[in-house]
């Protein structure tokens, strides 16, 4: 890689360097609660499906509320949202040092409090990750979410061993504490960085229904946005199990204290540091798909060691290359869908790959809970690497895109004419094609693909048809809810989508270009 795309090369802007550095601070707090709840949990309940509801309570709301966030992500002022997202956590991290320190926590009580603490997640975590294209140019985008990604992980490795030394040498509710510090200073970064304000689009904005359902009309028409998803979701509901039952395994099957779990977290994280610093020389070796395999590969090994381990230092190798093969998967699938997202839907698009990510850790932490209460440890651990063979099937089934496509605007329609005031009437696109008969099947199969683009950036309906009387003279229809959504249309084709309808005119034989009109309802 040249020195200009390196795998460091986004650390060379101020404003990314800056934010990275405060959502580590920020992410080794949050870590530092997380090892405090779960290890407060093991002594307040023994039930292991009170442990694994733990990680449930912060995945949950996330699963439930990250396309509303993603939604609001691409339409409000972003910057405010965070500061008062992280007011809220701090808020809530505090709350959980208190009632600690008083001795007036419960199971139900740190539960609701995790809960809280999950909804302001799920409204932070798309918003933070659709301002990267702010901080670095285009060509750094992929090296930018990479170290994104070992940041989060750099935390996974800091943020439980300090998170283990403040509880065996402090206190849990000082971790609480700790936390709570950490959000300040991201809200200071925040507060500093004004282009955070930035709106995703420079369009009027939409309502918030209306944003919501073209949002989940493009994920709906992007195949190959499905087929990531659909192989993350796969990887992440049977990986979630040693992150559910670590603290049971540690406390009931290797005899450690609440420094040990925090030093096995530590070394998962260590492990997913190494991993995110080898990846770069990974990729230039292997493709996104073999990466992704290796991983799952990986992980289903070490959740089988586990099963049987009862050796501390083992144990802790074991979760170093599950940390490997974590950042190896984890940042693969992330930017698989980033790079298939154009910025006006990134917020929305984003969060329903969360909802894919949370939803299957939710899922799994619920189901081997379920299954450690009623088969114990090793049976969850085993039955959960056999559900990871069923994930190397699928990805020879769905392999992971590989394709860079251009999502820029490419503005290339003419601005389309309007006499009068359209008001909130539909509008009904109508293009004509003349196709010769050695062209048809080809036409065909182009429009197929044509038809998914159009739904994508906002028609409601398509079809095509073909004049009775004069074969090979189609007609192209889609209708969009109102004249703004389709100029709203007219800015959302990405060069990748001119290049595709350049192939269908390529086909079309006239001494004109195919004509295109406009057509309002009538009222």
């Amino acid at each position: 890689m040249s020195e200009t795309t390196s795998a460091w090369s986004p650390f060379r802007h101020r404003v990314f360097a800056l934010m990275w550095a405060a959502a580590l601070l920020g992410n080794v707090g949050t870590w530092m609660r997380d090892v405090g709840a779960g290890w407060l949990m093991t002594s307040l309940s023994p039930s292991a499906t009170f442990v694994a509801l733990v990680q449930v309570a912060g995945t949950l709301p996330i699963f439930m509320l990250a396309l509303p966030a993603g939604t609001l992500a691409d339409l409000v002022n972003r910057r405010k949202l965070l500061i008062g997202v992280n007011l809220l956590l701090g808020s809530v991290a505090l709350f959980l040092g208190v009632v600690t320190q008083m001795g007036l926590m419960t199971p139900l009580l740190l539960l609701g409090a995790l809960f809280v603490g999950g909804i302001g997640s799920a409204l932070a975590t798309p918003v933070l990750q659709s301002l990267t294209p702010l901080q670095v140019p285009r060509p750094e985008l992929r090296a930018a979410i990479a170290l994104n990604s070992m940041g989060f992980n750099v935390s996974r490795a800091i943020g439980p061993a300090l998170g283990g030394l403040v509880i065996a040498l402090l206190s849990i509710q000082v971790a609480f504490y700790l936390d709570a510090v950490s959000y300040l200073i991201v809200i200071a970064a925040l507060l500093w960085w004004k282009a955070a304000a930035t709106p995703a689009s420079q369009e009027s904005p939409e309502s918030f229904g209306g944003a919501l359902v073209t949002g989940l009309r493009y994920v709906w028409n992007a195949p190959q946005l499905q087929r990531t998803l659909l192989r993350a979701a796969s990887f992440f509901l049977f990986a979630s199990c040693f992150w559910a039952l670590l603290p049971l395994l540690v406390r009931q099957q290797l005899g450690g204290s609440a420094g040990t779990y925090g030093w096995l977290l530590a070394c998962t994280g260590v492990g997913a540091v190494l991993g995110a610093l080898l990846l770069p020389r990974l990729r230039q070796r292997l493709s996104t798909e073999t990466t992704v395999r290796l991983g799952t590969g990986l992980t289903v090994a070490v959740l089988a060691l586990l099963a049987v381990t009862r050796n501390v230092p083992l144990a802790a190798l074991a979760l170093s290359l599950a940390g490997m093969a974590w950042i190896g998967v984890l940042t693969s699938a992330n930017t698989a869908a980033q790079m298939l997202l154009p910025d006006w839907v990134r917020g929305r698009g984003l969060a329903v790959y969360l909802m894919a990510f949370y939803g299957s850790m939710t899922a799994g932490s619920l189901l081997w809970g379920s299954i450690a209460d009623s088969g114990g440890l090793q049976l969850a651990f085993f039955a959960a690497a056999c559900l990871g063979l069923g994930a190397l099937v699928l990805a020879y089934w769905k392999p992971l895109p590989e394709a860079d496509p251009d999502l820029t605007p490419s503005l290339h329609w003419p601005e389309p004419a309007l006499n009068g005031d359209a008001g909130d009437r539909a509008v009904q696109v109508r293009i004509e094609y003349n196709i010769p008969a050695e062209h048809r099947a080809e036409f065909l199969t182009r429009m197929e693909a044509q038809s998914r683009e159009r739904r994508r950036d906002g028609a409601l309906r398509w079809w095509l048809t073909e004049d009775a009387e004069r074969p090979g003279r189609f007609a192209e229809h889609f209708i969009e809810p109102s004249w703004q959504e389709h100029l709203r249309h007219h800015h959302r084709v990405t060069h990748e989508d001119a290049d595709l309808q350049a192939r269908v005119i390529a086909l079309h034989r006239g001494s004109t270009p195919p004509d295109v009109k406009h057509e309002l309802v009538a009222k």
